[in-house]
């Protein structure tokens, strides 16, 4: 069971609002997968989503540190950038399982470089270049994710 979801030619501010709406209505944690080519927007969503979750502080780019933490919306949010990564098994000492329990939110950018050591996805978020502006593919994988995309506006 899956349900699909597409915008096109999303601008900045547009993909910034998408995520503001998808953070509303994320209120028991998961794991959302980012994907997409470089520039595509997979950061710019994922701090948006963040900010309205809550987050206050400085919300960094984990490209270089791979993970970081959060508490917010009565949450643990852990956001991931896997482009650094060459192999799933350097990953084995963030214990990813362990991560993504209980009300955690796993946003993972990069899912493919940690393709069987990561949890499965509950969404999985396809950007793409659309010119100036971004196109963004929603697949929801499990029911959770579906009652995400069905509460979204249309």
């Amino acid at each position: 069971m899956s349900m699909q979801r597409h915008w096109s030619a999303l601008d900045e501010a547009q993909l910034v609002s998408l995520a503001g709406a998808f953070a509303g209505i994320i209120d028991s944690g998961g794991v959302i997968h980012l994907e997409g080519d470089l520039g595509a927007g997979k950061t710019t969503f994922a701090r948006a989503l963040l900010r309205v979750l809550g987050v206050g502080e400085r919300i960094k780019s984990p490209t270089y540190s791979l993970i970081e933490s959060y508490e917010a919306a009565a949450m643990r949010i852990h956001h991931l950038d896997l482009y650094r990564i060459a192999d799933p098994d350097e990953l084995e000492w963030l214990g990813l399982g362990d991560l993504a329990e209980g009300s955690s939110l796993l946003l993972v950018e990069w899912p493919k470089r940690g393709q069987g050591a990561l949890p499965a996805a509950d969404l999985v978020l396809q950007l793409s270049h659309a010119g100036e502006a971004r196109d963004l593919d929603a697949l929801a994988c499990t029911p959770r994710a579906i009652d995400w995309l069905a509460r979204l506006p249309a």
